[in-house]
């Protein structure tokens, strides 16, 4: 319960202050904890974040997962594939794990979250061959970055509403520059 406490405390603090907010002070506050306590569930920040991805990451794909099968069509599970990610944006989950930067991550860390994202962008690759694309899974990437590209301008807070950036998104994904 201990364990659970803390990383719904760092999701919150992710979100809310970023990277600097994170702290084991700051753990340790929002918990009601000992600082040298913290200490003993998690050996650095960068510990706390790895295992965040690790328990909420496959919440995210669940949930494009089942977006996903509620499709259709290929072209109906493209949408959905994009939607529910961009959707996610505003979860605090979501938040907390974009607010880190990946360069502050070890090696290991860094390679779980990239095997995380593989897993994800591996969930289009069929649709999108269904869909006649050579190369499904470059294909499939290339759709990942416009993802990538919709989740930053709606982080930075755009001046376009967040709906209009998802659909910006699904046109792009779906039928590229011609809209």
């Amino acid at each position: 319960m201990q364990r659970a406490a803390l990383l719904d405390a760092a999701r919150s603090l992710l979100s809310e202050g970023g990277t600097e907010a994170l702290t084991f002070p700051a753990l340790a506050e929002r918990t009601g904890l000992a600082r040298s306590s913290v200490y003993e569930y998690f050996r650095s920040r960068a510990a706390v974040v790895e295992e965040l991805c690790e328990v909420d990451f496959p919440v995210w794909a669940a949930d494009v997962s089942a977006a996903m099968e509620r499709a259709g069509t290929a072209e109906a599970k493209v949408e959905a594939y994009v939607r529910q990610q961009l959707e996610l944006v505003g979860d605090r989950r979501h938040r907390a794990v974009v607010a880190i930067s990946a360069s502050e991550l070890d090696a290991g860390a860094r390679e779980k979250i990239r095997a995380a994202h593989g897993g994800l962008v591996a969930m289009i690759v069929e649709a999108l061959g269904e869909l006649g694309h050579e190369q499904p899974r470059l294909a499939a990437m290339l759709v990942q970055g416009v993802v990538d590209a919709a989740v930053r301008r709606i982080e930075l807070g755009a001046a376009e509403e967040p709906g209009a950036i998802t659909d910006a998104a699904v046109s792009m994904a779906l039928r590229g520059v011609r809209g």
